[in-house]
């Protein structure tokens, strides 16, 4: 009887491109990747956090480069991805979010929130999949989305607006990509413990309608996100674009 075998998690002979990569989600996002054994390169606009991050990564023994770009600079990204080989995993963990209500919102607040949220999602995954393309070889792009990118919240009408718009992106992109056996998802964390929330998360009200939402009763960490982008970065997910991956503990299940 030949049984069938479970594809394998391992990331070994891939490069990876993580943005955002030295903090929360992202310095995850590049911890696990290399953890499974991909080349990974992280990516932030700070020099000294990218150096002390890949000097952290090979005093642990994880194969990491970094380099310290402005990934809203979209002339500097292209040029840096076309001179670079070929990456065959792209994690778009860079993101901002600045709330409000409704009636303060500010123009300033909506361009910096949709620049870096979704124009820098887009035109990364350009530079990367060219290159791919080009080369004839198969991948996995990862956008790091929210679980506000499938429902509302207040205060968040313009973050809840990027993260919903990058949703609809990623499917776009799954159905153009899926011929060149380039893969896109999403990962759609709940609120997770990282310096971009402990503001939030300071106030004992809203630190409790937050955990009044989520059903398993805790706030998220980044190890909560490290196993889903080395899933969705593995032949293991070998089937699957174009859908999103909510790790929420239950907050859109009603």
């Amino acid at each position: 009887m030949n049984l069938p075998r479970t594809p394998t998690f391992r990331l070994d002979g891939k490069r990876a491109l993580v943005t955002g990569g030295t903090r929360g989600i992202g310095l995850g996002a590049s911890v696990a990747l290399a953890e499974a054994g991909a080349e990974v390169t992280v990516a932030a606009r700070t020099a000294e956090d990218v150096e002390h991050v890949v000097n952290a990564m090979a005093a642990a023994g994880l194969a990491a480069e970094g380099v310290a770009i402005d990934i809203t600079d979209f002339d500097a990204v292209r040029a840096f991805v076309e001179e670079s080989e070929p990456y065959h995993i792209l994690v778009n963990s860079a993101g901002t979010a600045r709330h409000s209500a409704i009636s303060g919102i500010t123009e300033p607040d909506y361009q910096a929130v949709m620049q870096l949220n979704l124009a820098a999602t887009i035109f990364v995954s350009q530079a990367v999949v060219a290159k791919l393309q080009a080369s004839g070889q198969g991948g996995s792009i990862i956008n790091i989305s929210s679980q506000m990118g499938h429902v509302g919240g207040p205060n968040r009408a313009v973050y809840s607006a990027s993260k919903h718009a990058v949703e609809g992106l990623t499917k776009a992109m799954a159905i153009e990509l899926g011929a060149s056996n380039i893969r896109v998802n999403t990962v759609c964390p709940t609120f997770i413990e990282t310096e971009l929330t402990a503001k939030n998360l300071s106030d004992p009200d809203f630190r409790s309608w937050v955990l009044s939402k989520i059903k398993l009763n805790r706030l998220g960490r980044v190890e909560d996100i490290m196993g889903p982008i080395v899933f969705l970065a593995s032949e293991a997910a070998g089937l699957i674009t174009g859908t999103a991956l909510l790790v929420d503990g239950g907050w859109t299940a009603e």
